[in-house]
């Protein structure tokens, strides 16, 4: 439910704008970025709070959050009153997925627990794929039930948790977690995101645009010097320095911001410039991302085999190779399986290769205790990652105003998009050096210590 809501709404944006009278991408986007940025700043602090007040309490008490402000999305009068509600619908969902993780990964046997984490990876894929057909249908309907679909899920889900899921204990955390360092955080991110939908508008050079640029390093730098002396910051250096976790959290940052703006994108190519409804452009985005579940578990063997490294830098190339196809075919005129199809299929044998082993090298990288953490993080990294893709993208589209200026601005859009998974495989090429660097050491001390035992007679 909770994947689901970073999906569904996509497609019905164009409804929401309609109903709203006429509302902007630079003020609907906010529908996405809201949820997104607030979602990502708490999860580090719910993974803390999930640690502490036990995983089974921290899933119910999300569910609950989470319901209640669907419901008031469903019935907000205007768009920043929807804004509103996707905020602490974002906390709820915050709450939800580092317990989520947490739980399954307390119930798995160390030897399972990689595949148990492309598995619950894996719904993130299958959300991407029927959030868009599910929005779609709903939207012919209203918009209005893209989010009231949520209530009645919340409540079997409230109703089935206290006997479905284990009651895992408390960890012990005493650590407060750092909610003042959350807010400076979202709302460094927050500027960021409005630097860059309003720059098209205001001007890159603007003062307003400058503005929240130095605004949102400033906040930067003060939540790096908070992380640095808080007990509990939303970011522990021990835990980036640990082996795999910090490189495979940046890589998952830098492919988030292609992952969404190809997700945006290919909704508002399909409603904007090819005029298609809202059910026709969701079954349109489908395929591509029903690919991920069977990817993500079957990328695991060769991801223990030559390392998560090759295959998530692999994913990214594949990736990059669907919006090249983009860039070359789509035309003004509609034809789906020739001119979109091809590059919707590769994108998602990209992201079904790339997100899960990502996210399980990065997970597998911290102890057991603190799994819901380590999850927050990484989620958080990629969920920043999208943020920025969604800003990015409004930006590149600008107004054009003019069919042939809208082709022009999406092409540019898809060269964006494919260069941010292309850095983003580079990124995920240093976890494969990490790795060489691990085995060299290894084999180093063990060189040493047969050396020593020769020299003592001891061989």
């Amino acid at each position: 439910m909770v994947n689901l809501d970073l999906f569904i709404v996509n497609v019905a944006l164009p409804s929401i704008g309609h109903a709203f009278g006429g509302t902007g991408l630079d003020s609907l986007s906010w529908v996405l970025n809201a949820y997104a940025i607030v979602f990502a700043a708490l999860l580090v602090p719910a993974g803390y709070a999930a640690d502490r007040i036990g995983r089974r309490n921290a899933f119910i008490a999300g569910i609950i959050v989470f319901g209640l402000a669907s419901a008031w999305c469903a019935f907000a009068a205007n768009v920043w009153l929807l804004v509103a509600a996707r905020i602490v619908q974002a906390a709820g969902g915050a709450l939800l997925l580092p317990a989520s993780l947490g739980l399954l990964l307390a119930a798995a046997p160390a030897a399972r627990r990689a595949g148990a984490i492309r598995g619950w990876t894996s719904v993130a894929g299958l959300a991407a794929a029927l959030g868009p057909v599910i929005g779609g249908g709903l939207v012919s309907l209203s918009w209005r039930w893209v989010f009231l679909v949520n209530v009645p899920v919340a409540a079997v889900t409230l109703l089935a948790s206290p006997r479905v899921l284990p009651a895992a204990p408390a960890t012990g955390e005493t650590k407060r977690p750092d909610v003042l360092g959350a807010v400076v955080l979202t709302t460094a991110i927050g500027a960021i995101a409005l630097a860059l939908v309003k720059a098209d508008g205001w001007g890159w050079a603007s003062p307003r645009v400058l503005s929240l640029i130095a605004a949102a390093v400033v906040l930067l730098v003060v939540f790096a010097w908070r992380s640095a002396r808080y007990p509990a910051p939303l970011i522990e250096a021990r835990m980036v320095r640990l082996p795999g976790f910090g490189t495979a959290t940046g890589a998952s940052l830098l492919f988030g911001v292609a992952f969404g703006a190809v997700l945006l994108f290919a909704t508002l190519w399909c409603q904007v410039v090819w005029g298609w409804s809202a059910l026709r452009t969701g079954l349109a985005v489908a395929p591509g991302p029903l690919l991920v579940p069977a990817l993500a578990i079957g990328a695991g063997p060769l991801a223990r085999r030559v390392g998560p490294g090759p295959v998530a830098a692999a994913g990214c190339v594949v990736f990059a190779a669907g919006c090249v196809f983009w860039r070359l075919s789509l035309t003004l005129r509609p034809d789906y399986p020739a001119h979109m199809l091809p590059g919707t299929l590769l994108q998602g044998i990209g992201v079904g290769l790339t997100i899960p082993t990502l996210v399980s090298a990065a997970v597998s990288a911290v102890p057991p205790h603190r799994f819901a953490t380590g999850s927050g993080v990484v989620t958080m990294a990629r969920q920043v990652g999208i943020v920025l893709g969604v800003a990015i993208l409004v930006s590149v589209l600008g107004k054009p105003g003019t069919r042939i200026g809208e082709l022009a601005a999406f092409q540019r859009a898809t060269v964006f998009i494919a260069l941010s998974a292309v850095v983003a495989g580079i990124a995920s090429l240093l976890l494969a050096a990490r790795r060489r660097n691990r085995h060299r050491a290894a084999g180093s001390q063990l060189a040493a210590a047969t050396g020593l035992a020769e020299d003592q007679g001891l061989a």
